[in-house]
């Protein structure tokens, strides 16, 4: 702040509990240093320390007890060194207890009696600041000209005690000189600005790196000041107060120069290009001479951190079972264990999955990804072995198209990404993309702005690409062009993530992480649903009905278009991803997109499409080896290495590909979800297609095999059984959810089953059920989680079990 040019800070925050809460309780000996260490070093700055008190929410005016304490309680902190003071009556109830009503003609007559005996008694410091309980316009009754409240605030309290306002709203959009003459002929005094411009505390999901905007330097001939109220995460802070201080500075009389005036754009650059020295280096301990107990605890984390970053099973044994030492390891980590797989020298060689039981990924014990069985049955014990013949599901899934991106093998790198991990340098480019989706309450930065425009052109213009519709091919191409852009950037906000997790200054990572990772998660979404649209959506002529009727708010490309640029941001949640969220078929499903960050930040890169055949193989082994470890890794139950594909992803793969999602890490395939549109009908085209290939695959060749041959069809028959007609009636669709046990990211699942919900929605389905074990408590929970209810208990199929359903 001393380097930038500001000069006041003010000390509120609202979880120093002495500060409002128990503002009657004095400070501890402990605390007094901590507070007069602040102090000490704030003047030693330069910089005026204003501390700020708030007693409205349960002082009584006219105790003469309240009045002492709070007298005793400012002494305090003036004999600490603090020679500027804040009272605060904001967000209170305006209603008075029996004994204020008596004594005092109005709620505005007794804030002002206090504040004004406060003040004397402190002897009149040279700053003294009061906060109205209506310090915007939008909270004055009737208006701000004719207020009585502020018509008594600005009689009778001292003219020498500086009236806090926060403009036309409480997060005002502009600052305009008329609404500032406005305020202070009521005031009778220039007011100051509490301006709320960058502050996130609304919104968990929101976050405001853009700069200092809305607010010409003329202004600040009409105030007594301005205080920047910031983000709650502080390295989110550089760029609004380096920016703030570039408002400041502009204007200045002696300042000649081109840039004496100030402009947002310009201040945003000279901001980013200081901000990447600061966010590419790692922190480090002061070299300081006295003993400070948190620079020794920070000395003391880096020498650990070597230690704690060995390979050793024993520390992850001990995190799994004492959390509070997730602080401690974080701190300096930079990616998971699986991250580090890829390397020689410090992982072993990952065996091919197919060869088996020797083939599991990895040895250490991880929390294990739910996987949801479309039933529960295990292949039979003896099966005969026979020649691969090319199945049902060797047909090409619609939409897809030659060179289209397959699975792949999990030793090589997915296509067109590359591993990611370790401690990197953020790029600038990418430090504008952070800023730009994260830009300003009222306002998107550029590429914000791109990402919604696409996503509402893209979705509105589906139908030139539908599955059923005559499609032009210069509108095609058009609309896949821009679908190429979309996704590109899309691409961009997953690498910013990774970038983020692997930077250098890992400080940056813990304040920024949750919110680039919710991006990351809601823009693989949309990506997905992107790529689904292609070929698979249901035009307006289909019999199941308008898909149109699906999307919400279509055509509107950002909330403040929607509610209105006069609407507070809070009105609508979520920032950038909520608005991404509110553009596909089931945005109103909050629960779907709003869950916590992992504890262990990972720089993985994922990526969900739709599938294609080619996936088919891999799928296969994933879902064998998946198998082999709920056996113990012994191959003898079955020696044809299709069974188990066969059997749970075989349907689903042939008879409806269009509802199936791959899950992909810089490996390769890593899950997958499969759907089914219509449950009725696809039990049909099993009983018609899908068995009697089976048939023809698994023949029996005498001796025992004829009996397994027999227990595989019948298992399979059973697997598309009768479900009752009141299930079906409001959850029509099923779906299978598939992933590898090393992704301990229980988000990455999640997102991959909102892609599949996204897609079932769009195309006119109502409902989707699954079914679970009664003792699954891990996947019951997983699903309660995202919005899935109990709806049928052991009657599915004649079998027991769970099946779970959620209305779309």
């Amino acid at each position: 702040m001393q380097h930038w040019g500001l000069n006041t800070y003010l000390y509120g925050p609202k979880d120093d509990l002495k500060h409002r809460l128990l503002w009657r309780e004095v400070y501890s000996p402990e605390e007094e240093v901590q507070l007069r260490t602040l102090i000490v070093e704030a003047q030693s700055r330069g910089l005026r320390f204003v501390y700020a008190l708030s007693p409205g929410q349960d002082i009584v005016f006219s105790s003469s007890c309240d009045l002492t304490l709070l007298k005793r309680k400012l002494r305090q902190v003036s004999d600490l060194g603090c020679q500027a003071f804040a009272i605060l009556f904001d967000d209170i109830d305006h209603s008075m207890c029996q004994a204020d009503s008596e004594a005092f003609s109005s709620f505005a007559h007794a804030q002002v009696n206090v504040t004004n005996e406060i003040y004397r008694f402190l002897g009149e410091p040279p700053v003294f600041l009061f906060c109205p309980t209506e310090y915007c316009g939008a909270l004055c009754s009737p208006s701000v000209s004719k207020s009585p409240y502020l018509q008594t605030v600005g009689e009778d309290l001292l003219n020498n005690i500086t009236v806090i306002w926060t403009g036309s709203k409480v997060i005002s959009r502009k600052l305009s000189a008329d609404c500032l003459a406005e305020v202070e002929s009521v005031l009778q005094r220039p007011p100051l600005i509490w301006d709320n411009l960058h502050a996130n505390d609304y919104d968990s999901r929101r976050l405001f790196l853009g700069p200092f905007k809305g607010r010409e330097p003329q202004l600040k001939s009409h105030l007594r000041g301005l205080l920047l109220n910031p983000n709650c995460e502080f390295e989110a802070n550089y760029i609004p107060l380096h920016t703030l201080g570039s408002w400041h500075r502009a204007g200045e009389e002696e300042r000649k120069d081109e840039e004496s005036d100030y402009c947002p754009d310009r201040a945003l650059s000279a901001a980013l290009h200081d901000w990447m020295e600061e966010l590419n280096q790692p922190l480090q301990a002061d070299e300081e001479s006295d003993y400070c107990p948190d620079r020794a605890l920070s000395a003391a984390l880096h020498d650990w951190m070597e230690e704690l970053n060995q390979p050793l099973q024993y520390y992850i044994c001990v995190l799994k079972q004492c959390t509070v030492c997730f602080f401690l390891i974080v701190l300096g980590r930079q990616c998971t264990r699986a991250d580090h797989r890829s390397s020689a020298q410090s992982r072993c060689k990952t065996p091919d999955r197919s060869e088996g039981a020797s083939t599991f990924r990895g040895t250490s014990s991880v929390a294990k990804l739910p996987v949801f069985p479309l039933n529960s049955s295990s292949p039979p014990s003896s099966p005969t072995k026979g020649e691969r013949e090319p199945g049902l599901s060797n047909h090409e899934p619609p939409g897809s198209r030659p060179g289209a991106p397959s699975g792949g093998c999990r030793g090589q790198k997915a296509q067109g990404r590359a591993l990611c991990g370790g401690k990197g340098l953020l790029s600038e480019s990418q430090v504008r993309l952070l800023v730009g989706l994260h830009y300003l309450p009222h306002e998107h930065g550029p590429s914000a702005q791109k990402l919604l425009q696409d996503l509402t052109w893209l979705k509105s213009n589906c139908h030139l690409v539908s599955a059923n519709s005559k499609k032009a091919p210069l509108k095609v191409d058009e609309w896949r062009g821009r679908a190429s852009r979309f996704l590109s950037l899309c691409e961009d906000v997953a690498q910013l993530h990774c970038s983020v997790v692997g930077g250098a200054n890992r400080a940056v990572l813990y304040d920024l992480y949750p919110y680039v990772w919710d991006l990351r998660n809601t823009a693989l979404v949309a990506k997905a649903f992107i790529c689904w649209l292609d070929g698979r959506v249901l035009s307006d002529s289909s019999t199941l009905g308008s898909w149109r009727n699906c999307f919400h708010w279509c055509g509107k490309t950002t909330g403040a278009d929607l509610l209105g640029v006069e609407s507070e941001p809070w009105a609508f949640k979520g920032g950038i991803s909520g608005e991404v969220q509110m553009l596909l078929p089931i945005g109103s499903s909050s629960e779907l997109f709003s869950h916590p960050p992992p504890l262990f930040p990972t720089s993985r890169l994922y990526n969900i499409r739709p599938y294609h055949n080619k996936d088919k193989l891999e799928l296969y082994r994933m879902v064998r080896q998946l198998h082999l470890r709920t056996q113990g890794g012994q191959e003898s139950s079955f020696a044809h290495p299709d069974v188990v594909g066969d059997r749970c992803l075989g349907p689903c793969l042939a008879l409806c590909p269009e509802y199936s999602f791959i899950l992909e890490d810089e490996l390769g395939v890593c899950g997958c979800v499969l759907g089914i549109s219509d449950v009725r009908s696809f039990a049909k085209r099993c009983q018609a297609n899908w068995i009697p290939a089976m048939r023809d695959k698994y023949p029996p060749k005498g001796g025992n095999t004829q009996s397994y041959t027999q227990d595989l069809i019948q298992l399979m028959e059973e697997d598309q059984g009768e479900y009752p007609d009141s299930l079906l009636y409001h959850f029509p669709s099923q779906l299978r959810l598939d992933a590898l046990p090393e992704l301990v990211d229980v988000s990455v699942s999640r997102t991959l089953l909102t892609a599949l919900l996204t897609a079932l929605k769009a195309n006119g389905s109502q409902g989707v059920f699954c079914e679970v074990q009664p003792t699954d408590r891990q996947r019951l929970e997983f699903l309660t989680k995202m919005g899935f209810v109990e709806i049928l208990r052991g009657e599915a199929r004649s079998r027991e079990g769970v099946v779970l359903g959620r209305l779309l």
